[in-house]
């Protein structure tokens, strides 16, 4: 997962080509500056929103992301699907290269899929093929034949967040530290702690992108991030910490740059703890909570208040959902019916960059009686502990997790599924809490197999209704995308596509 659990995170749109078709001037060199490092350069190895950036201008995937997240044809030119709605045929675009020389082909669009479903190779992102995949096949040279274990109303979501890689370059074991894809970029070296490097692919099938290199960058230090884009050390800082975009908007020297965020701030409450099986608990958490307060002092106005597990910007978010507001009084008699009317303590798993957000928490719940201790964990210490299975995490001592979430293709089922159904407890999944709720396991399942969109929505503004009123999370808030600029940058426009991913064109 990746920092603050934000999967691949980003709602998907692909990464746009830098400034093609541009005549002013360009650069020969773009730095963008992220506060995380990849960690590897094989896009089926991870479930990393920052690692999915860094990669994407080097993988391409059949299908990709258009205006309004509109599903347009990348890799595949068409496709179609049969009355079962399990058999998907896609088409292929023609005289296309992986950067390695090898044929972009139906065999090697198979071996793609075909490596995130084989247990034995136990890739990461193959998690959410495995239940639904039953097989690809080339069926001839230039078309792919996808068969569903059932309907599965997201697939051309899922195509476009999953990069095809070189099958000659998976052959030879190389994947892990030097990517090889079909996009308008390409691999050059892997710095571990320093860099990633990319140089434009002048065999590209398509438009070339004007900038010869980028150069991927990253600290977990604020503050560098904020010095390096006022200096043009960096000519992109994405994501901009909240703390330094209030500042920064009044800076002549940055371009502040505001799009939809996707990702949602939650506490993940462990239900297989004594206080925190009782709904009166949970739910007295989220009444101590107050949302508004922790959008100005945490976000500095860059978000929303969370009413529900969806962000605004997904698919199905329901904003009818009757979330919880700030009642700290309603809190303490809750807490009071379930036998805690003298107080009970929590111990929170949070990672450190989440610091002041944690004591934050801390000290709302510490007005209701709540004696909230924050073991502050850096990342990889986190990952290891917060997917823990139910043992791991008593032994632990954990009760609660602060992490986020947000899915790469903005659809529910990517979104509610992995955190809240009963097959997704952790480790096998991120229901970090081991959440189980038979009524909505069945709403989940259904919703995803549901192809009419209007139904799909009304089952899920259901769905998000019921893992409200059962409380497994503490619902946090919505971060607003925020990107920083160079304004001395030869990188020309840009925007932020929804879920935060840098559009260089502006277009």
């Amino acid at each position: 997962m990746a920092a603050r659990l934000r999967v691949v995170a980003v709602a998907a749109a692909c990464l746009a080509v830098f400034g093609c078709g541009r005549t002013t001037p360009q650069p020969s060199r773009v730095t963008i500056m992220q506060f995380e490092a990849p960690v590897t350069m094989d896009p089926g190895d991870h479930t990393s929103s920052l690692t999915y950036d860094v990669l994407a201008p080097i993988y391409e995937a059949l299908t990709k992301f258009g205006e309004g997240l509109a599903v347009e044809p990348s890799l595949a030119t068409a496709w179609n699907v049969d009355a079962t709605g399990t058999k998907w045929t896609f088409t292929l675009r023609r005289n296309v290269r992986f950067q390695d020389g090898s044929p972009f082909d139906a065999e090697a669009v198979a071996h793609s899929f075909a490596r995130l479903v084989d247990p034995a190779r136990g890739l990461a992102g193959g998690s959410r093929f495995r239940a639904i995949l039953a097989s690809v096949t080339a069926a001839d040279t230039y078309t792919v034949v996808f068969t569903l274990r059932r309907p599965y109303a997201p697939f051309l979501r899922v195509t476009a967040v999953t990069p095809i890689v070189s099958e000659a370059a998976d052959a030879k074991g190389i994947l892990s530290s030097r990517a090889v894809g079909t996009g308008p970029y390409k691999f050059v070296e892997w710095r571990t702690g320093e860099h990633v490097l990319e140089e434009r692919n002048n065999d590209y099938w398509g438009a070339r992108p004007a900038a010869q290199q980028l150069l991927w960058t990253w600290t977990s230090e604020p503050v560098l991030m904020n010095m390096s884009v006022l200096t043009g050390e960096a000519d992109i800082v994405n994501p901009l910490p909240p703390i330094f975009a209030e500042a920064l908007q009044k800076s002549p020297r940055v371009q502040l740059i505001e799009g939809v965020g996707t990702s949602v701030f939650w506490v993940a409450l462990n239900m297989q703890t004594k206080p925190l099986s009782d709904l009166r608990v949970r739910q007295a958490l989220n009444y101590a909570t107050d949302r508004d307060a922790l959008v100005r002092t945490q976000l500095r106005g860059f978000g929303a208040p969370a009413n529900s597990p969806l962000a605004p910007a997904d698919f199905g978010y329901a904003a009818a959902t009757r979330g919880y507001g700030y009642d700290p009084a309603r809190a303490k008699r809750l807490l009071a019916e379930a036998g805690y009317g003298e107080g009970l303590t929590l111990k929170m798993a949070a990672q450190e960059e989440d610091g002041a957000l944690a004591e934050a928490l801390q000290g709302m719940w510490a007005n209701v009686g709540v004696r909230l201790e924050i073991e502050s964990m850096e990342h990889g210490v986190y990952s290891q502990t917060i997917f823990g299975s139910p043992r791991q995490k008593q032994a632990a001592g954990i009760d609660c997790v602060l992490a986020a979430w947000a899915s790469d293709n903005a659809d529910p089922d990517f979104q509610l599924s992995p955190l809240y159904a009963t097959d997704a407890w952790s480790p096998a999944s991120a229901n970090l809490g081991f959440y189980s709720n038979p009524r909505l396991d069945a709403l989940l399942a259904n919703a995803a197999a549901e192809l009419d969109p209007e139904k799909r929505k009304a089952l899920y503004a259901t769905a998000q209704q019921t893992i409200v009123d059962d409380a497994p999370h503490v619902l946090l808030y919505y971060p607003q995308a925020v990107a920083a600029r160079h304004v001395g940058s030869a990188t020309g426009a840009a925007r932020l596509l929804p879920g935060g991913r840098i559009d260089f064109d502006g277009k």
